[in-house]
């Protein structure tokens, strides 16, 4: 019983992780044209971190050690590793952290006219391309709804374990 309920306590953290992704994607999208924020200068894309804690228990199998690159949609994610370590332990997610992307950059555009053009008249702006937020916010979603079928369907073990 209890591994059943360590179960729905992962697929709420991994819910609290996806919306928190999903409200970043969207103030992302929302400022996508900001060229001047309170800090000074263009909006800069925010990202969500997560990193995996180990906590003892949990799984019955075996995990077997394994080096497995990281796969990436967009050069500015995340590149790393990622490793399993075996017996009967199992990797949750930690309390999601919000940063500003450190790779993004500003796109330069030439518009004379604005308000916060350089000299030479150009502009910038922030690099947050909409099609990547949304396939961000695409993939958050699918996870999102995982969660909530994983959860469901403990819940529904659980109600039928209680039945015999």
């Amino acid at each position: 019983m209890a591994d059943m309920l360590n179960s729905i306590d992962i697929s709420a953290r991994g819910l609290t992780v996806q919306r928190q992704k999903m409200n970043t994607v969207a103030e992302n999208m929302a400022n996508a044209e900001t060229t001047a924020t309170r800090e000074g200068g263009p909006y800069r894309r925010k990202r969500v971190l997560v990193e995996a804690e180990q906590v003892p228990g949990g799984f019955s199998g075996e995990l077997q050690r394994a080096n497995t690159k990281l796969a990436t949609t967009h050069g500015s994610h995340r590149q790393g590793k990622v490793t399993q370590i075996g017996h009967r332990q199992q990797l949750t997610a930690a309390d999601p952290e919000v940063v500003q992307d450190p790779a993004s950059s500003f796109r330069l555009v030439y518009d004379p006219s604005h308000p916060h053009a350089d000299t030479d008249g150009y502009v910038k702006m922030p690099d947050v391309d909409i099609v990547t937020e949304m396939v961000d916010m695409m993939l958050a979603s699918r996870a999102y709804e995982a969660n909530t079928s994983a959860i469901s369907t403990a819940k529904k073990m659980i109600n039928d374990a209680l039945e015999i």
